[in-house]
């Protein structure tokens, strides 16, 4: 898994559209879910593309539901407290490169 989301991450580094790509319904533009099968289980990676000069992954996870594609609330609520952290760490970041 580690070597097809990396794959898809340096895609979305480089500007381009990640095969399993597709926007996380709920949660605004700019939030992306990619999505893997392996072994008969379904894993995601969750990551932003809403900055202009960095990604940031928010989650990945084993989906355990056998019914259903919805993410699951919990997982979700960390989502969005991962996003507010990474709206913090760039704006601290910026403000860093402004300085110099």
């Amino acid at each position: 898994m580690q070597e097809a989301f990396g794959f898809e991450l340096f895609l979305a580094q480089t500007g381009q559209h990640p095969p399993s790509a597709k926007m996380l319904k709920g949660l605004g533009n700019g939030i992306v879910e990619l999505v893997e099968d392996h072994d008969n289980d379904t894993y995601r990676a969750v990551y932003t593309v809403r900055f202009d000069t960095a990604i940031y992954v928010l989650h990945c996870f084993k989906k355990k539901s056998k019914r259903g594609i919805k993410t699951p609330q919990s997982d979700i609520e960390l989502i969005k407290r991962r996003f507010r952290d990474a709206e913090a760490d760039y704006t601290a970041n910026q403000n860093e490169e402004r300085k110099r």
